[in-house]
C-alpha cells in the first residue's frame, strides 16, 4: 500500500474525550474514528488489524473443532420472552419494532438463537458434542462508555457456544477452550490471568464462569491475585482482600490489581435447555436436558488491550501477528536512482508475500516520516535514502528497539524470508 494513497490521516493533538492510552493511540494514528459515544468506524489500519486478530481467533476455535455459522442480529421478541431476559437483561436490550408492530431486539448476545437453532437439529446423544461459534457485530445499551473501544455500544464479537450429554463432556470441552483462549492472547503478545468470575445475566446463580483479565491502569475490573500460584478471583465474588495469605498456596500475600477483561467462559449447565425444553435422547432411551457452555471475546476491546500493553511515548508497538503491514518502507530522498530503488524493493516484498505500507511520500520531511511510523506501530522500519545506498544496504530498525542495522542488498531477501 502507498502510503500517499492510505486512507489514513494522522493527528498531532489527542482527542479531548480520550482518556485510555489506546483510545490516544488508535485516534492519533487514524485506526478508527468516533461516530457518537461508543460507536466507532474502523478506518484501513484498524480494520486490517481487526481482521488479523479474527483470524486468530479463526484458527485457534477451528483447531478444537468448533464450526463458524453467523447468527441474525435481529432478534424477535418471544425468544427472549422464553429465558424471561426481555426485561430483565442487562444492560437493557435495544428493542425495535417493523412495520407490522412485531418487536424485535438487537442481539446483545446469541444464546436464546443458538439454543433454538440447536434444538432444531440434535436429538441423539451421538450429536455431541457440539460447538459452533460466530464473529458478528453486538449491541450493548450501555449507560457508560469510556476509553474507546474498551467499552462500546456496537462491538465485533467472537462468541462461541457447546453443547453436551453431561457435565463431564462439557468440563472436558472447558478446559479446551480456556487452553485455546490462552493460545490467542499469547499470540496477541498478552498474558491473560484466568479469574473466577460471575456468569451475570448468563448463567444459573452458582455456575462457575472464568474471565481472562490482563493487568492494566485503565481497566474496569479489579481481580484479587496472587503472583505465585496465579490464584485470581473478581473482587465482585469473593470476601479476600489484599494482604492476605493466598487460599491456595498458602504462602503469598494476595493482590488487588486493575485489570481489562478480554475474554469470558460461561458455564450454562441448563438454563437454556430448560427454557426451550431441549433435550435429546441418551444410549439407553431416556430423555435428558442438554448441557451447554459459552465462551465470548470482543476484539475491539482486545485490539485496544494490546495497544495498552505494546506502545512507547511515540506510539503503538504491534505484535507481528495482529499488525496491519509486517514492513514500513520509507523512502528519503528526491533523487530518481533511489526513488527506483525503493519502488523495486517494494515490488519485492510483494512478491515474498510480505504485506508493506511505502512512504514514497516526497512533501514530508524524514522527521514527519519517522514519527508517523513510530505512532502507527508496524514492527519493521525500512529506510532507503542517499546514505544507505553508497553503501549497498536498507536500513532495518525494529519498532521495539532503537538499535539500527544495516543489511547488505544482496542480503536482503534472506533476511526478509
Amino acid at each position: 500500500m502507498r502510503q500517499s494513497k492510505l486512507f489514513t490521516k494522522t493527528l498531532k493533538e489527542t482527542p479531548k474525550e480520550a482518556e485510555a492510552i489506546s483510545y490516544k493511540l488508535l485516534a492519533r494514528a487514524d485506526f478508527i474514528s468516533q461516530l457518537a459515544s461508543g460507536i466507532y468506524s474502523f478506518l484501513p489500519l484498524g480494520f486490517k488489524v481487526q481482521k488479523k486478530i479474527e483470524g486468530i481467533i479463526r484458527t485457534e476455535m477451528e483447531k478444537i473443532g468448533a464450526q463458524e455459522v453467523i447468527l441474525p442480529s435481529l432478534q424477535p421478541k418471544e425468544i427472549w420472552q422464553k429465558t424471561n431476559r426481555w426485561e430483565k437483561m442487562q444492560p437493557p436490550l435495544f428493542k425495535l419494532k417493523d412495520l407490522h408492530k412485531k418487536e424485535f431486539a438487537l442481539g446483545s448476545t446469541h444464546e436464546e438463537v443458538i439454543t433454538k437453532l440447536a434444538k432444531e437439529r440434535i436429538q441423539s446423544y451421538k450429536d455431541f458434542p457440539l460447538s459452533l461459534f460466530q464473529i458478528q457485530t453486538k449491541f450493548r445499551n450501555e449507560l457508560r462508555f469510556t476509553g474507546g473501544l474498551l467499552r462500546t455500544k456496537e462491538f465485533l464479537m467472537k462468541d462461541l457456544y457447546s453443547f453436551h450429554q453431561d457435565e463431564r463432556d462439557l468440563e472436558n470441552y472447558f478446559e479446551k477452550v480456556i487452553n485455546a483462549y490462552q493460545r490467542i492472547f499469547k499470540r496477541c503478545n498478552l498474558e491473560a490471568i484466568k479469574s473466577e468470575a460471575s456468569g451475570g445475566p448468563f448463567t444459573e446463580p452458582e455456575a462457575k464462569t472464568y474471565e481472562f483479565q490482563i493487568p492494566a491502569n485503565a481497566g474496569e475490573d479489579k481481580i484479587i491475585f496472587c503472583q505465585k500460584c496465579q490464584f485470581a478471583k473478581n473482587v465482585e465474588i469473593t470476601d479476600l482482600k489484599e494482604g492476605q495469605i493466598c487460599p491456595e498456596c498458602k504462602k503469598n500475600l494476595l493482590e488487588k490489581i486493575r485489570t481489562i477483561e478480554v475474554g469470558h467462559c460461561f458455564n450454562l449447565g441448563e438454563r437454556y435447555s430448560k427454557a426451550f425444553n431441549f433435550y435429546f435422547l441418551d444410549k439407553k432411551g431416556q430423555k435428558k436436558l442438554v448441557k451447554m457452555g459459552c465462551y465470548g471475546i470482543g476484539l475491539g476491546r482486545l485490539m485496544a488491550t494490546i495497544v495498552e500493553k505494546n506502545h512507547d511515548e511515540k506510539g503503538i508497538i504491534w505484535p507481528k501477528e495482529v499488525s496491519p503491514f509486517d514492513f514500513h518502507l520509507i523512502l528519503i530522498g528526491k533523487n530518481k536512482k533511489i526513488i527506483n530503488f525503493a519502488e523495486k524493493i517494494y515490488q519485492n516484498l510483494q512478491k515474498w508475500d510480505k504485506e508493506v505500507l511505502y512512504d514514497e511520500r516526497i512533501d514530508k520531511s524524514p522527521g514527519e516520516k519517522f514519527a508517523e511510523a513510530d505512532l502507527i506501530g508496524i514492527p519493521y522500519r525500512l529506510v532507503i535514502s542517499e546514505k544507505t545506498l553508497k553503501q549497498n544496504s536498507l536500513e532495518i530498525k525494529r519498532r521495539d528497539t532503537q538499535k539500527l542495522r544495516l543489511v547488505k542488498i544482496q542480503n536482503f531477501k534472506k533476511y526478509v524470508k
